[in-house]
């Protein structure tokens, strides 16, 4: 039985909602393996979140039942490597990801990624992302929220209103004010162009 009534929750703040598509964030070391022994993340567009970039690195990601090609990379390197996509994606691919946050990869299956140098075998790291809020300490505290504080997202599009659950509030220093939603979720809510959420509490 709910227990929220999401009639009586107020608005607290407003969020700028971002779809975030399948990607994959890789260590050096399978970058070497990837792209060859030399190779380096090409910077094609910054991301909302600082010192993050989309680059022009592309993989493969194969999995049981399927695979999707040419999947972005993320930068810059990172200390494990992470295959984060939509659960449509999952079933596509005859993986089981689970929900979890960005880095919590522990026990999560893994995939094959291919790029054009080499391949590498993950035992883990593929997830479906939790939906999830970026703040600053100064962004949070204006918006009356803390550092892993769970809650619900109003997003107002035509004729496909929804009201996100289980949104976790992630702050950091290193963070800008954005909501992370997926491809799947951001369909069902129908979005599209620059969209803004109030977040319920």
């Amino acid at each position: 039985m709910l227990k929220t009534n999401f009639l009586e929750m107020i608005v607290v703040s407003k969020v700028l909602v971002e779809t975030s598509a399948r990607h994959v964030h890789v260590t050096a070391a399978d970058l070497a393996t990837l792209f060859g022994a030399d190779a380096v993340l090409t910077k094609k567009k910054d991301l909302s979140q600082p010192g993050q970039f989309a680059s022009m690195e592309r993989v493969d990601i194969v999995g049981p039942k399927g695979e999707m090609k040419g999947v972005s990379i993320l930068g810059p390197v990172r200390p494990a490597s992470q295959v984060e996509i939509a659960l449509t994606d999952a079933r596509k691919l005859g993986i089981a990801a689970p929900i979890r946050e960005s880095g919590d990869i522990a026990g999560t299956p893994g995939c094959k990624l291919v790029g054009p140098k080499g391949e590498v075998e993950l035992k883990e790291g593929v997830i479906a992302a939790k939906r999830h809020i970026h703040f600053t300490p100064a962004e949070a505290a204006e918006a009356g929220v803390e550092d892993k504080q769970v809650v619900s997202v109003k997003v107002d599009t035509d004729g496909r209103s929804l009201i996100f659950g289980d949104v976790v509030v992630r702050v950091s220093e290193k963070f800008s004010a954005a909501m992370h939603i997926d491809t799947d979720e951001s369909n069902a809510a129908g979005i599209s162009g620059t969209v803004y959420g109030e977040i319920l509490k």
